[in-house]
């Protein structure tokens, strides 16, 4: 299995889109609607959404490809903390969030995720980052698992909308 890590570009809005549809509902905790979901998808990872955050200079996206699949994604973005609840638990400053980190359900396990993880944190690193922060739901076990195995240790919680339902996040960061 050949693994290849690469930065999207803006002619790849169609894949993230796509890798979006396919990966979002996979983590979202038990009871999420599937209206919620397909709403949360054409507002925030529609084709013209990933458009936009690839021409975004805050952003770094990059697309994991197995065997010349497109298997899964992430997205970084170097900007401080504008929900109140993470900015008072994310003290190492400056910081970068990885927003987005999602990897089709026949590649769980392979290790594309912690390959993924692992260049969008250099990255960050790269662009001077002192720390990186994400929110992970807190019924998702197996995403918290692997997130304290990648070192992003538990500070806080937060909120996250998703359709019309507020749903608990636990907040993590991970010192560089």
């Amino acid at each position: 299995m050949t693994t290849i890590i690469r930065r999207a570009i803006r002619d790849d809005a169609a894949l993230l889109h796509a890798l979006a549809v396919a990966t979002f509902a996979l983590a979202c905790p038990p009871g999420t609607t599937p209206e919620a979901i397909a709403d949360f998808i054409g507002t925030h990872l529609s084709e013209a959404r990933f458009g936009d955050y690839l021409a975004d200079p805050a952003r770094d996206l990059f697309i994991g490809e197995v065997d010349g699949t497109p298997a899964g994604y992430t997205m970084l973005v170097f900007a401080e903390p504008s929900d109140p609840d993470v900015a008072s638990v994310v003290t190492v400053r400056p910081t970068a969030e990885l927003s987005k980190v999602y990897v089709l359900e026949g590649f769980h396990g392979s290790g594309l995720a912690r390959e993924l993880v692992g260049a969008t944190v250099d990255a960050a690193r790269e662009r001077g980052a002192a720390s990186v922060w994400l929110g992970v739901n807190e019924l998702n076990p197996n995403a918290n698992r692997f997130y304290e195995k990648q070192g992003f240790e538990r500070v806080g919680t937060k909120k996250f909308l998703v359709g019309e339902r507020w749903e608990d996040d636990f907040v993590r960061t991970l010192e560089l």
